[in-house]
């Protein structure tokens, strides 16, 4: 059975479907790249999430250079960073980043520090001090090393921290870095989390005298 509460002394969080809702945008911008290159794009949206753009494209097209993937992702960022339509925060987000504002979290996300800024913002998010963003990283979920990166940033061990993330590319990397869960919204709830959440308004959270996090899902 799924948990309904954990403790944790450090929060690591995803950004898009967790934080902010940019699936608007990314599928206008995924959808005009799979019209370039011939790929059925409902493939592309079944496995596009949580990931860097070059490897979503290298799982669909196993035979194409990894550079042109790479070259392929740039653009991308790009077309979504001047894509800022429709972007909103999850709801909950806001008072959930003030809730936690005073402890350690970490952004953890396959955006770049150019998209990052720019999504927070137009959801009206505070950008989280510590960040991990595609630039800090030599390997896109669900490799474990943005997480793990950011557990050594926040200077707390894996086993002390809780992860965010909607995408089971994200919850396979939070797990692979030794960390538990919470699972957002209804994609994430098939890759089992330690605790799910429709979304962050069904979240609890409040504070221990010796600053640990108890964060527990709303009955």
């Amino acid at each position: 059975m799924p948990r309904t509460e954990l403790t944790a002394r450090a929060l690591l969080l995803d950004m898009d479907g967790t934080l902010v809702d940019s699936e608007a945008v990314v599928r206008r911008v995924w959808r005009r790249w799979a019209d370039r290159l011939g790929v059925d794009v409902n493939r592309v949206y079944a496995i596009m999430h949580g990931r860097q753009a070059y490897a979503t494209m290298a799982e669909l097209l196993p035979g194409r250079p990894m550079e042109l993937n790479r070259a392929d992702g740039r653009r991308l960022l790009a077309e979504e960073t001047a894509d800022m339509a429709g972007i909103v925060p999850i709801p909950g987000a806001p008072a959930f980043l003030a809730a936690i504002e005073r402890f350690p979290h970490a952004l953890v996300t396959s955006a770049d520090l150019a998209l990052a800024e720019a999504r927070m913002a137009a959801a009206g998010l505070p950008m989280p001090r510590v960040r991990i963003t595609a630039e800090s990283v030599s390997a896109s979920k669900p490799d474990p090393e943005g997480f793990l990166k950011g557990a050594a940033e926040l200077g707390v061990d894996p086993a002390d921290c809780v992860v965010f993330e909607d995408s089971a590319a994200g919850i396979a990397a939070g797990h692979a870095a030794g960390m538990r869960v919470v699972g957002i919204g209804a994609r994430a709830a098939a890759s089992s989390p330690a605790l799910h959440v429709a979304t962050l308004e069904s979240l609890e959270v409040t504070a221990g005298p010796d600053g640990t996090l108890r964060l527990r899902a709303a009955s």
